[in-house]
């Protein structure tokens, strides 16, 4: 009978633009004493890969176009902050109670197309979604296995909202190494 274990890894420090991700993850497993083998999946929150990828915008270089300002004073959110949301946005599906809910050029439907502005820094900043989270967990499954020989896979989560609901779900929205669905 097969075990899963779910370990976190801690000791990642806070991560910036052109970081190493794989040299952060590995460094933090080796402080942990814990080593890859194959088979092991590691999860990397889109958080820490859109700021080493430099997918980080400063809202202070934001000019908002007047359909941003619009939704803004029909959402409550600062309008920079929209504008940023309808770029990264091929469509709005609904918006209502300060939540805009966006489908992104990646295909997903999200809150706010994935931009976030939580722990991100200091300033009004704010992250966008990898351009591609499929290639960039390719990118950094590839640096795990070259580094440690380990045969495994990674995926990128990021935690959607439940609109109009409680709770919050993590998605996985990049995957190498295994199929995201078995058939």
């Amino acid at each position: 009978m097969g075990e899963v274990r779910v370990i976190g890894v801690e000791g990642i420090p806070e991560v910036r633009p052109g970081d190493d991700l794989v040299g952060l993850i590995l460094a933090a497993l080796d402080r942990q004493g814990l080593r890859l083998a194959d088979g092991d999946v590691v999860v990397v929150t889109q958080k820490v890969v859109s700021k080493a990828e430099g997918r980080i915008v400063d809202l202070t270089t934001v000019e908002p176009s007047a359909f941003a300002r619009n939704v803004a004073g029909r959402t409550g959110k600062d309008p920079r902050h929209v504008e940023v949301i309808l770029r990264e946005s091929v469509r709005v599906v609904r918006m209502d109670r300060g939540v805009i809910i966006t489908e992104t050029r990646h295909g997903f439907v999200c809150a706010n197309a994935g931009v976030d502005a939580s722990n991100v820094g200091p300033g009004p900043l704010v992250t966008l979604l990898p351009e591609d989270p499929d290639a960039s967990a390719a990118r950094i499954r590839a640096g795990l296995m070259a580094a440690t020989g380990a045969d495994v896979a990674v995926v990128i989560s990021d935690t959607f909202g439940r609109p109009w609901r409680e709770g919050i779900a993590n998605v996985a929205i990049g995957v190498a190494g295994m199929l995201p669905i078995r058939s």
